[in-house]
């Protein structure tokens, strides 16, 4: 067996789970502070593949193992790895506190409704865009994703986040527990101790008692919500029917950064932040910037909102981030240019919703120029209308097309910067 032992934020190793070891691996900090049996070899982490090796060499031989590790190790841990190799029968877990458990609890905080997301070895953006869009996150950091990079990413977008960094959590003589913003972590050097920063939102109030955990858990069931669940103007909304399709070429999803441009209403960017991705709004008319604003805050979302024109407000948003999908709801003569804009910058997919049959080829030939894959639909509905009488009829809303364009997967990841 290879005995798992979760360690650092809560009791120490029991001596008796360390009795008869031949190998120990663990971090040079939780060697250090425990008691490893004579004559046992002593595997320091780093690299993680050549310790694997050693303990499939002790594993082969049927010699014991002891794997050390920071807080629960089936938590974002070494558990994944261990099982992947040698099989989860032959691991014996006992887990300690784990980080996020213990960040919390210092803070006097529940975190049934918190994301939990970990930079450590992966790409920040998707710990940023989570912490954009959720009021509750918990992230785990690592070299170059920690608090100083968060908050640098978060100061212009979020300025009014609390973070809580959380320090040597377990370490009695070194642990510390800080709560900045964003720009005060920006401007400091936090050195390695940290194991994990919350993101909070002070604005948005916590919610009920829940029974299933995670931060979209508690979000209203489905999406392309009616016109009247928006304040907006003249009828100047996606209606539902198109906001349908849109929503499902978009594919918005936690950890992705979404675009709505020519946001009229915000009905489509309040929507994609509804499922759980970070959401930029850009819309020229001041009215409509207040009439995104209120939607998003009725609907209990975070919407960024940029008032400018597109698409000279576009070449500055979001730096140095780029969008997964963009959503494209105006433009009038400027929308080739709006769209070539777009695409330019979108990691995945561009959903174009126009009105004039005109429009439509230069449309299309704008996310066909940015190397973009090409497709769409004429949307006609009719709705049941109600009449004198207790009978019914069918009324007809405006025909719209909704074209989408998605970059190939082998150009995915050179977006122009």
């Amino acid at each position: 067996m290879i005995t798992v032992v979760g360690t650092g934020t809560g009791a120490p190793v029991d001596a008796d789970v360390l009795a008869g070891a031949e190998l120990v691996v663990g971090g040079r900090r939780h060697l250090d502070a425990a008691r490893l049996p004579e004559g046992a070899e002593r595997v320091v982490l780093g690299p993680l593949a050549p310790a694997l090796d050693t303990v499939g060499r002790y594993v082969a031989e049927e010699r014991p193992v002891v794997v050390l590790a920071s807080g629960d190790p089936g938590f974002f841990g070494i558990v994944r790895a261990l099982a992947e190799r040698f099989g989860a029968e032959r691991l014996d877990v006992r887990p300690g506190v784990s980080s996020v458990a213990a960040a919390f609890a210092r803070v006097g905080l529940p975190w049934d409704d918190a994301v939990v997301v970990s930079a450590h070895g992966r790409d920040p953006r998707t710990a940023v865009n989570l912490c954009r869009a959720h009021p509750k996150v918990a992230v785990l950091t690592g070299p170059g994703a920690g608090p100083a990079e968060l908050g640098a990413a978060l100061a212009g977008h979020c300025p009014g986040r609390l973070l809580v960094v959380a320090s040597a959590l377990g370490d009695p003589g070194r642990e510390r527990v800080e709560r900045v913003t964003p720009a005060e972590a920006a401007a400091r050097d936090w050195g390695p101790a940290v194991s994990v920063v919350l993101c909070l939102d002070p604005s948005r109030a916590p919610g009920p008692a829940r029974t299933v955990a995670g931060g979209v858990a508690g979000r209203p069931a489905g999406w392309a919500l009616e016109e009247a669940g928006f304040t907006h103007r003249d009828s100047m909304i996606t209606k539902f029917e198109v906001r349908a399709l849109a929503l499902a070429r978009l594919g918005p999803r936690p950890g992705e950064l979404v675009w709505d441009v020519g946001a009229g209403s915000g009905s489509v960017a309040v929507e994609c932040a509804r499922l759980g991705a970070a959401v930029t709004a850009v819309e020229k008319a001041p009215d409509g910037v207040e009439r995104i604003r209120a939607n998003a805050a009725a609907h209990g979302v975070d919407v960024r909102v940029v008032h400018g024109a597109a698409p000279a407000v576009l070449s500055g948003l979001d730096r140095p981030d780029d969008p997964d999908a963009v959503f494209v709801g105006g433009g009038g003569r400027e929308l080739p240019a709006v769209v070539t804009a777009c695409a330019r910058r979108a990691r995945r997919t561009v959903v174009v919703a126009v009105a004039a049959l005109d429009r439509v080829p230069a449309a299309r030939e704008a996310l066909t120029g940015a190397g973009f894959t090409c497709d769409g639909v004429l949307l006609q509905s009719s709705r049941l209308a109600p009449l004198p009488g207790d009978v019914t009829r069918l009324a007809a809303t405006n025909p719209v097309f909704l074209l989408w364009g998605v970059r190939p997967p082998a150009h995915s990841e050179g977006v122009a910067q």
